[in-house]
């Protein structure tokens, strides 16, 4: 834990808006007046841009930044690869999909010294890195900042679920704080480093190797509801000028390279544009549901969601579990019994969840559950029997925060994962007992 961290991150400014064309400057003047790329670029500084999509996308899905910076990105030696650590990347093709109902309890605590990079751990994913299409399930155990390196992913976008203790992320673009019950968003190619705000750190990560995650469309909802733009917060302009060596770790097509600088990268004095890391407060998340009967269908509780080339089917949704009231009459309260075409991953980042028992060999925050396409899941015994007699007055559901990544294709597991010590073995147990009550 870094005290400076702490002062640091309460003293944090952002910019205000989801896919806004932001602009920021650390010095007066660094950002060029009426182009891009002027013959010289403003205090001697390199003009760059980082795109994130390909330059002829529409205008309404184009992704950039331009970049204006002490040395330009191309100055850096060559990279060689090092070990991937618990970093697996799709395909995954050293297990076979499983159809089971899983669930995990929390990573167990990481050695002394480990930093968030270290302590990537992979439970699965789908798809193909190269062919940008898929996802991956991730969890992160650290207990030390990252020192004297960075981090990018040129395979996708990173979602950062911070679960237990707060994090400090140095981007290229400024200076972004999130605990739990907010997320980061870190898009695909931005280099960063993670500093710690708490003793230990604890969360999740979506890595999307699909289209950049957007709102969601409102359709019959209307212009307002989930989560609205103005609440993503982007960061100014800050940069560090520090020539000193500096390990520059990149992710590609699956493998970890590196490379040593000779300067900071994080070297970016201004920029415009809107390829650009948010963070968001889940608690800001704007709940639709049922005000006279039945549980309306989780896909009302996305967030942010990466659309694939089928209208209406994401790559990945991300979907929040927030606190809401519930009011449905005659209405069984709870997420239904159900069978779904996409695969569903489910974290907890604090207290309970509605549909399942909390306590040791439960549903903890830290934990996760995963149930593939097709896999018969709902609430557990426990569960139903309470909320089929529960008096239907309303409800406040607000003792805990869960969350959900869904995926259009079946989620294969790392063997790490299939192996793991944390893997609750007894999981379909929580699903016995549940009685015929059929009458004729």
């Amino acid at each position: 834990m870094s005290g400076d961290a702490h002062k640091t991150a309460e003293g944090l400014a952002y910019l205000s808006g989801f896919g806004n064309e932001h602009a920021s400057e650390a010095v007066p003047g660094a950002l060029p007046e009426g182009r891009n790329s002027p013959q010289r670029a403003p205090l001697g500084l390199y003009a760059e841009q980082l795109s994130g999509s390909a330059f002829t996308e529409p205008r309404a899905h184009n992704r950039r930044s331009w970049l204006y910076r002490i040395r330009p990105s191309a100055a850096h030696p060559r990279f060689t690869r090092v070990d991937n650590g618990a970093i697996r990347t799709a395909p995954f093709t050293e297990s076979v999909p499983d159809p089971n109902r899983l669930r995990w309890d929390p990573l167990p605590d990481p050695a002394p010294g480990t930093d968030w990079l270290a302590g990537l751990w992979t439970l699965g994913g789908n798809g193909d890195a190269t062919q940008r299409s898929g996802m991956a399930v991730h969890l992160y155990h650290a207990n030390s900042p990252m020192r004297d390196r960075v981090f990018s992913d040129a395979d996708g976008e990173l979602l950062i679920v911070p679960e237990h203790g707060g994090l400090l992320l140095r981007t290229e673009f400024g200076l972004l704080a999130a605990g739990p019950g907010e997320v980061a968003l870190i898009p695909r190619g931005v280099r960063f480093r993670v500093e710690l705000l708490d003793e230990s750190a604890r969360g999740y990560v979506c890595e999307n190797y699909g289209a950049p995650f957007q709102l969601p469309d409102l359709g019959p909802i209307g212009a307002n509801g989930l989560a609205n733009a103005r609440d993503f917060r982007a960061p100014v302009a800050s940069y560090e000028d520090d020539d000193r060596p500096v390990e520059v770790v990149n992710k590609f097509c699956g493998n970890l390279w590196t490379a040593t600088y000779d300067h900071s990268p994080l070297d970016v004095v201004a920029w415009h544009g809107n390829h650009v890391p948010y963070v968001y407060d889940l608690r800001r998340f704007n709940v639709i549901g049922t005000i006279s009967y039945d549980h309306p269908d989780p896909s009302i509780f996305t967030v942010l969601t990466s659309p694939s080339d089928t209208p209406g089917l994401a790559g990945v949704d991300f979907v929040v579990f927030a606190p809401r009231w519930l009011v449905g009459e005659d209405t069984f309260r709870p997420p239904y019994f159900h069978r779904n075409v996409m695969s569903e991953y489910m974290g907890l980042v604090e207290g309970a969840y509605d549909a399942k028992t909390a306590g040791k060999g439960g549903f903890v925050p830290g934990g996760g559950s995963l149930h593939n396409m097709m896999s018969a899941h709902g609430p557990d015994r426990e569960t139903f029997d309470r909320a089929s007699a529960a008096e239907l007055k309303p409800q406040r559901v607000d003792d805990g925060l869960a969350f959900m990544f869904e995926t259009r294709w079946p989620v294969t597991l790392a063997p790490q994962a299939a192996a793991a010590e944390h893997l609750q073995r007894g999981y379909d147990e929580v699903w016995r007992g549940l009685e015929r009550h059929f009458r004729s």
